[in-house]
C-alpha cells in the first residue's frame, strides 16, 4: 500500500511553530479540539486537555473571556500538558497580550473585532517578540460589512475575501506567522472558500465545518467538507466541530486523516467487505474485535488490513491490503498481497492476523 503520507499532493506552504510541533511544509498535519469547560475552572479543564491528548489530540484551544481565565495558561503549562495550547480571543485586546506573557502556544484573533488598527499592532508586536503564531479565523458571522455588502452576503468569496484582508491588517506590521481559518457551516461554501485562499497565499491553514451538528450528522459534513479539501492538498491542521464531547472530535478527525492515509498517529488503515449472502462468518464481531485491538499491531510505515466475507474472492478485491483475512464456511483465511498463507480458526482469526503482521516486520 502506498505511502499517502508523502505521495498524495500537499500545497506548499510556510512552516510555523507551535509549542511543540509545527503546522504546515512538511509536517503531518495536525488534529484540534476546544474545551467546553469554563476555562477559569483549572482542574476541570485539565481534566478535559488530559482527556484530549490521551485520545490522540494535537492542539487544544479554550476560550479566554477574561484575565482569571489567563491564570488556568499558566497553571497549564505547570502541569506539563504535552498539547499545544491556543488562547480563543475576542474584542479585548489586552487578553491577547496577557495570554502571550502566560506562555500560550498560539493565538486565534479576528482582527476586524480587536478594534483600532493601534490594538491590532500591539498585538502583532507582542507575538512577533515571543515568536508565538497568529490564527486567523473567518466564518460566516465575521464577515466586515463593506465585504457583506460587496458580495451580497456571506458567500464563498465574501469568506476568502475576508480572510485575506485581515492577513493584510497583520502584514503592513510585517507579522506573516499566520495560520488561516476560514470556515462555514455550509459544506460547499466552505469548501469553495478554501480553495480561493489557498490559491492567494502560503500560509497554512486550518479547515472545518464549523456547527457542524450532532455526533452523526456532523461527522459525515466534516468527512465531506474536510476530506475534500485533503484531497485536493489543502489542510495543515483540522478540527471535526461537533456538538459532542470534544474527544469525540479528535476520533472522528483521526479517523478522516486515515481514510486517506495522513495519520501518522494511526498507521494501521482496516478495509471491511459489506457482506453478501456467501458471507458465513460474524464479519461485524470480526471487524470489531480487530478495531478494539488494533494498538496491539506495530508497524513502521502505514499499512492496510481487509477483513473480507469471502474466501473466493476476498484475496482477490484486497490484493492491494498488506495482509488480512477472508471468512470461508467456519474459518478465515490468512492472506498477504492477495496471496494466500493458511487457514486459521475464527475464534483465533485475529490473534493470527495480528501476530503475522507483527512478524512481518512492515
Amino acid at each position: 500500500m502506498e505511502n499517502y503520507q508523502y505521495n498524495l499532493f500537499r500545497r506548499k506552504t510556510d512552516k510555523i511553530k507551535v509549542g511543540n510541533l509545527y503546522i504546515g511544509g512538511d509536517s503531518p498535519i495536525s488534529v484540534q479540539s476546544m474545551t467546553n469547560t469554563p476555562t477559569e475552572d483549572f482542574e476541570a479543564t485539565l481534566a478535559q486537555v488530559m482527556a484530549l491528548e490521551k485520545v490522540g489530540c494535537d492542539i487544544v484551544r479554550m476560550a479566554v473571556p477574561s484575565f482569571e481565565a489567563v491564570k488556568t495558561i499558566y497553571k497549564l503549562k505547570e502541569a506539563g500538558v504535552k498539547s499545544a495550547l491556543v488562547a480563543d480571543i475576542h474584542f479585548d485586546y489586552h487578553l491577547a497580550l496577557e495570554s502571550a506573557e502566560a506562555g500560550i502556544d498560539k493565538i486565534r484573533i479576528n482582527p476586524g473585532n480587536i478594534g483600532e488598527n493601534a490594538k491590532i499592532k500591539a498585538v502583532a508586536n507582542k507575538c512577533a517578540s515571543l515568536d508565538i503564531p497568529i490564527r486567523i479565523g473567518v466564518n460566516s458571522g465575521s464577515v466586515d460589512k463593506k465585504i457583506l455588502a460587496k458580495y451580497g452576503g456571506a458567500t464563498a468569496e465574501a469568506l476568502a475575501d475576508s480572510a485575506l484582508e485581515n492577513t493584510k491588517l497583520l502584514e503592513q506590521y510585517d507579522f506573516n506567522n499566520i495560520i488561516v481559518a476560514v470556515k462555514s457551516s455550509d459544506v460547499r461554501k466552505m469548501i469553495q472558500a478554501n480553495r480561493i485562499v489557498a490559491e492567494k497565499c502560503s500560509y497554512p491553514m486550518h479547515i472545518g465545518v464549523t456547527e457542524a451538528g450532532s455526533d452523526k450528522s456532523g461527522s459525515i459534513k466534516g468527512a465531506v467538507g474536510i476530506g475534500a479539501l485533503l484531497a485536493d492538498g489543502i489542510g495543515d491542521t483540522l478540527r471535526v466541530s461537533l456538538t459532542a464531547d470534544p474527544t469525540t472530535e479528535i476520533v472522528r478527525g483521526r479517523e478522516i486523516l486515515s481514510s486517506l492515509g495522513l495519520d501518522v498517529k494511526n498507521l494501521v488503515n482496516i478495509v471491511s467487505c459489506p457482506t453478501c449472502g456467501r458471507t458465513k462468518v460474524d464479519m461485524m464481531a470480526t471487524v470489531a474485535e480487530l478495531e478494539k485491538r488494533i494498538g496491539e499491531i506495530n508497524v513502521s510505515r502505514p499499512i492496510t488490513v481487509a477483513v473480507m466475507g469471502c474466501a473466493v474472492n476476498g484475496p482477490g478485491e484486497a490484493r492491494e491490503a498488506d495482509m488480512g483475512i477472508a471468512g470461508g464456511d467456519g474459518e478465515f483465511l490468512l492472506f498477504k498481497k492477495g496471496e494466500k498463507i493458511r487457514k486459521v480458526s475464527v475464534e483465533n482469526a485475529v490473534n493470527e492476523l495480528i501476530n503475522e503482521i507483527n512478524s512481518s516486520q512492515f
